[in-house]
């Protein structure tokens, strides 16, 4: 009983995860199993639809680049705030700042890309009507899938500034010493202690985004009213049925298949992550 105490705080919790995250998940899952006529796998035939491999294709490259993109820039801050004060007023804005940005997405973050280059939105009108230029002579882009890569790297950058700045802090000043002492320089100590440190942090972070990209959902809807370009809004399109081949049971293969990419993509940055945290201690 003494070493079941302590566990007794976790019961809220696990709790919640069991009511909100494993029990819809199950459920979600199974309806792609389980037809009229019982047990079925006829349901695994929607992942080898062109559709859908199309979808996960979109997914992946889009939640890629974003993450890529994201992690670079996300670590050149990372590097600049880390040469602050850790107290000084500019540490201390953009800290709070990418708590913040990190988790402004869905409709409000669709509302102000519409509102700001959005077809009427300010900065299209002023360069329509003040320098003639049009940004949408090709198309519509914001509203198609190259539109989701702006308001995808809005919270990207936030996010890898978060998760990538405690292994740049990580970096002792005595190990830049250490090497100077034994003759090597600006190099040797980069290539030698900073990037092997840094580099499973980095990729771990990396993989955090993309999943994080992979997932969203309430930006993608937002701004795609029409169609199911990426495998969220293919899921969406399954549960309301607009087309005839539309149901429940498609939805749930396809969030099968959403769950395994997450699962391989979760344990990988568990792995980095693990390893990048023997220095951070």
């Amino acid at each position: 009983m003494r070493r079941l105490l302590p566990a007794l705080g976790l019961t809220p919790f696990a709790a919640y995860v069991l009511l909100f995250l494993a029990v819809p998940t199950v459920l979600a899952v199974s309806s792609g199993f389980f037809g009229p006529e019982g047990f079925t796998l006829a349901g695994l035939q929607v992942l080898t639809d062109p559709t859908t491999l199309s979808a996960f294709w979109a997914s992946v490259w889009v939640s890629a680049l974003t993450a890529v993109v994201g992690a670079l820039f996300g670590a050149v801050l990372c590097w600049a705030l880390a040469a602050l004060p850790e107290g000084g007023p500019i540490r201390r804005v953009v800290d709070s700042a990418s708590s913040v940005l990190a988790q402004f997405g869905g409709v409000m973050l669709a509302f102000a890309f519409i509102a700001t280059i959005g077809i009427q939105g300010i900065i299209t009108v002023v360069l329509r009507d003040r320098f003639g230029t049009d940004i949408y002579a090709d198309g519509v882009w914001l509203y198609q899938l190259p539109g989701l890569i702006m308001p995808y790297l809005y919270f990207q950058v936030p996010l890898m500034v978060i998760t990538f700045l405690p292994a740049v802090q990580a970096l002792k000043p005595d190990w830049s010493e250490a090497v100077a002492t034994l003759g090597g320089g600006g190099a040797a100590y980069w290539f030698r202690v900073g990037l092997p440190i840094l580099t499973p942090a980095f990729l771990g972070s990396l993989l955090l985004l993309f999943a994080n990209a992979f997932s969203s959902y309430a930006t993608a809807a937002a701004l795609i009213s029409q169609g199911s370009q990426i495998v969220p809004l293919q899921i969406r399109a399954a549960l309301i049925g607009e087309t005839g081949a539309s149901h429940v049971g498609s939805a749930g293969i396809l969030a099968l298949g959403m769950i395994l990419v997450m699962t391989i993509v979760m344990l990988g940055y568990g792995r980095l992550m693990a390893r990048a945290a023997r220095w951070q201690r």
